[in-house]
């Protein structure tokens, strides 16, 4: 079993790093990356409340699931409960993200492109 205090110290990626990173990669201000990545994560939430799947090509999709009401156990009391149906989301990795998921860890980099963005 994992220890909890090594999976707590796994390092993740979060919205304030990529609105960190964005403006050096595409050169915009820290306000519009922050407003991009809000409004990129605002679609794919609500495309899912609206019981839509999410696709984006060569990294994968957002699917909803509903799951079943279902037999379960308090683990405090050991007394039984029913767990009520509940919408839950799933995501499936793209056969090239799972490829490069094999591959030697690089940083990504859109220097290049970030160049021709700018100077168009």
């Amino acid at each position: 079993m994992t220890n909890f205090v090594e999976y707590i110290e796994q390092p993740c990626l979060t919205k304030a790093q990529l609105a960190a990173q964005l403006p050096a990669d595409m050169g915009i201000t820290q306000r519009e990356a922050r407003d991009i990545i809000d409004s990129f994560f605002g679609l794919i939430a609500d495309s899912l409340a609206r019981g839509e799947e999410v696709k984006i090509a060569n990294f994968g999709s957002f699917e909803l699931r509903h799951k079943s009401p279902r037999p379960g156990r308090n683990p405090r009391t050991g007394d039984e409960v029913t767990i009520e149906s509940r919408k839950t989301v799933k995501f499936f990795a793209s056969p090239k993200q799972k490829e490069r998921l094999q591959k030697p860890v690089t940083r990504h980099s859109n220097s290049a492109r970030a160049a021709r963005v700018t100077t168009t």
